[in-house]
């Protein structure tokens, strides 16, 4: 183990768990990460062997089959798939952010049909807010649900799904006036719509078209991609909870978690970094002696070094937090908007030890600078963030004059 990024008081069975996924992260991601995020293949063989961990079943509670583990081993695990290779770990967090929406939020039957076969792997998940026209605007969400006898018939476009393709259960975020007066605030006539499909592209299911994936810069493998809705029909008891109206609270719960497992992320990748940068410091000889003997490269050990711990200490505060089953939207916030912007200057200056070769594909690093981007945008952008904890702290300080 690494001397950065240590937790204490892990019980032996975390730790148990954290040194297997580190064990299956160097022996079966790390070798082939690079080589098939530049094909942008998805990577079954490493999907399956995370199965076979039991991990898309890790914070599933043990009734229904999962490991029944805490928020904080899920972000450690996370931190660790990351340092691999970043879409595995994006592969199972939004599998994650349903399996606990429908656990906190859906009905006994939602549960029992869907978390023993999420635990095991047989059952995938997506979620999905975002459209075309809003980004991070939620309230301006148009894809709508309408009553029709026993079922909602659903119309409208989303964006930037995560597992659009490989997924066969979709938590979908949208309007549903039915039961809401004219003038209800936009955040209270909303609804999640529970939506199983076959895996694939093209027309998935009556009413449901999986365009194909969206190309991106980095972040590959993993299949991102839009999910249109044209006359959808979905029975009544696809409510998540079985309740119209609550679909933004629910949405913004999962989102919770997923901005820990975003800083987590950010950890992950930031810890990669700087072990790539270390390790060429000491390799790459100029002026008769290894670079990391040159004090301008020591002080970007030492910046890179202190970002990867204090990120670690944020993303690891705030997954207690949430576990103790308090308020944690102030923490994450901090720590997925610190996590990510460390990680990118970390990335940064692992790629300028690495000088000209920094921007080989040879080298693992350049892959790192094109998926440290993504961090800053996903779960909610910088600015987002910094949103929500200037408004939490306003909450928390009101001059009281």
């Amino acid at each position: 183990m690494s001397r950065l990024a240590q937790t204490a008081g892990l019980t032996d069975i975390q730790q148990e768990i954290l040194s297997t996924v580190r064990d299956f992260v160097d022996k079966e991601i790390i070798p082939v990460a690079t080589e098939l995020e530049h094909r942008d293949e998805y990577p079954t063989q490493i999907v399956e062997g995370l199965k076979e961990l039991g991990l898309f079943g890790l914070m599933i509670p043990e009734e229904y089959g999962g490991l029944g583990e805490s928020l904080l081993t899920y972000a450690l695990c996370v931190e660790e798939i990351a340092r691999g290779w970043m879409s595995v770990s994006g592969i199972i967090n939004t599998h994650f952010i349903v399996a606990y929406m429908l656990k906190q939020h859906g009905t006994q039957e939602q549960k029992d049909t869907f978390l023993p076969r999420m635990a095991l792997g047989e059952v995938r998940g997506a979620f999905s807010m975002s459209e075309p026209a809003l980004g991070s605007d939620v309230s301006a969400i148009t894809s709508k649900g309408v009553k029709d006898g026993d079922e909602y018939v659903l119309n409208g476009q989303k964006m930037w799904l995560t597992n659009g393709g490989s997924s066969t259960l979709v938590a979908v975020l949208c309007r549903s006036d039915e039961g809401h007066p004219e003038g209800t605030a936009p955040h209270k006539s909303m609804t999640t719509f529970l939506i199983e499909k076959e895996p694939g592209f093209g027309e998935v299911r009556p009413g449901l078209t999986i365009p194909g994936k969206i190309d991106k810069m980095g972040y590959k493998g993993v299949d991102t991609t839009e999910l249109i809705m044209d006359g959808l029909r979905i029975p009544a008891n696809r409510v998540l909870g079985g309740t119209t109206g609550r679909g933004f609270y629910q949405m913004m719960d999962g989102v919770e978690v997923g901005r820990v497992n975003v800083a987590a992320r950010g950890c992950g990748v930031a810890q990669r970094a700087f072990e790539l940068g270390v390790s060429y410091a000491q390799q790459r000889h100029t002026f008769g002696k290894p670079i990391a003997q040159h004090q301008a490269i020591q002080f970007k050990l030492a910046d890179m070094a202190t970002k990867v711990e204090a990120a670690h200490a944020m993303m690891v505060n705030a997954a207690r937090k949430k576990d103790s089953g308090e308020r944690n939207d102030l923490e994450a916030g901090m720590a997925k908007y610190l996590a990510s912007e460390y990680c990118k200057e970390v990335v940064e200056d692992a790629f300028r030890i690495h000088g000209g070769y920094g921007f080989s594909k040879e080298y693992e690093i350049e892959r790192l600078y094109r998926e440290a981007p993504m961090l800053l945008i996903g779960e909610g952008t910088a600015e987002i963030q910094k949103m929500i904890i200037g408004r939490r702290l306003l909450e928390e300080y009101r001059f009281q004059g």
